[in-house]
């Protein structure tokens, strides 16, 4: 319905003694607001106006105000609200106090525009902050402001939605052959011997072989059950679930590994069902510094042959790597793995050139039953007749 002559079906427009023109409209929420600029004429005005009705219409309008909230005091409070882990309430808080806050936390969330993340990544990079904590950093800015804008309301768009800030080069990590885990396991005092086969051929994390217990280990069945975890964090080691649903899982083990873990829980573990499988030296639950000044890790993987930034958390990646070699499908890994996804179980079906050597040993062998069968019923491989394969057993 048009606007009758001197009467707006919007908002209203009324010229001020200065000679511009200023337009007022009541918005959803019962409240009369005021463009935040004067107009130098009328249509102009109106214009403004038109455009604050479609958004109401549309459902995109904003109170002007919603976004005069600071970035420190709102994502602290986004932090503190949010249901997370222990752990990664501790990396939030982290990352928000040391890279966020500090440069951006001053700001309305309305006042951060797209150009104001370039030049804050920028500076970032600039000040020597590595470009992997950048992208979390980034991404949990991105985080914070998307509940800004579809759950509180409080800001029309997100300013984080520069392409490639989200992602950063990983470069492969080193999987370590079965020769380099015993190598590396042999350099390890007693007391760690177990904990570095059963972590290389079982995949399990660091938190979840730390917080095994001994009732959590069939070695009838050659099984390890991973209910809980631990979590490190600053002031104290705190146990809880796996870090996702299928992370509580039952995983078999090779006879190897089986082996190393009979002889440990008859040394190292406590006779009670709920003690716990790997301690340190003292019995107290594992810290991963402790281990590694405990096993001089830094020289024993090079006396192993092993590159000299492989970490303990690596052997996770050769477990999982020797899984998808041995032939385990995409389900098989992501059970083995302790994932929901397929996209880390698909990572580690890549060809290796092992299981390259493995594949084109087989063709070997199936090429040479074929010959010797044919040969057997004096037939000539290299006859026509003979092109069809000679089924096999």
């Amino acid at each position: 319905m048009a606007n009758r002559k001197g009467r707006r079906r919007f908002g209203s427009v009324r010229k001020l003694p200065s000679g511009r023109y200023q337009a007022r409209y009541v918005g959803p929420d019962g409240l009369e607001r005021k463009a935040p600029n004067t107009f130098a004429n009328d249509r102009d005005a109106g214009k403004w106006l038109t455009l604050i009705e479609s958004e109401i219409i549309r459902g995109t309008w904003t109170a002007p105000e919603a976004g005069e909230v600071e970035l420190g005091e709102y994502g602290q409070r986004w932090i503190a609200e949010r249901k997370l882990a222990p752990r990664t309430r501790e990396l939030y808080e982290d990352l928000f106090r040391l890279y966020i806050r500090p440069r951006l936390g001053g700001l309305n969330l309305d006042e951060i525009k797209p150009q104001t993340i370039r030049t804050w990544r920028s500076a970032l990079l600039r000040d020597g902050v590595t470009e992997p904590q950048a992208v979390k950093s980034y991404t949990l800015l991105r985080a914070i402001l998307n509940t800004a804008v579809k759950e509180d309301e409080m800001i029309r768009v997100n300013p984080c939605r520069i392409k490639g800030y989200d992602t950063y080069h990983t470069p492969e990590r080193p999987v370590a052959n079965v020769d380099q885990v015993f190598g590396l396991a042999e350099l390890m005092p007693p007391r760690f011997v177990a904990l570095v086969l059963v972590a290389a051929f079982s995949g399990l994390r660091w938190g979840e072989l730390s917080a095994l217990r001994r009732c959590d280990v069939d070695l009838d069945a050659a099984t390890v059950r991973v209910p809980r975890k631990v979590a490190q964090l600053r002031k104290r080691m705190e146990f809880g679930p796996p870090k996702s649903a299928a992370g509580a899982r039952v995983v078999t083990l090779p006879a190897a590994a089986v082996a190393a873990l009979r002889a440990h829980l008859g040394e190292f573990t406590g006779a009670d069902p709920d003690s716990l499988v790997f301690t340190g030296e003292k019995g107290a639950v594992l810290r991963s510094s402790n281990f590694l000044r405990a096993t001089s890790w830094a020289a024993a993987r090079v006396r192993a042959g092993l590159p000299a930034h492989f970490t303990f958390h690596d052997l996770r990646h050769t477990g999982n790597t020797l899984a998808a070699a041995s032939g385990a499908s995409t389900r098989e890994l992501m059970h083995r793995m302790g994932h929901a996804s397929m996209r880390a179980a698909l990572i580690y079906q890549h060809a290796t050139s092992e299981r390259d050597r493995e594949i084109a040993a087989g063709m070997d062998e199936r090429i040479a039953r074929r010959k010797k069968a044919a040969k057997d019923k004096k037939v000539d491989p290299d006859d026509g007749a003979a092109g069809a394969l000679v089924p096999v057993g």
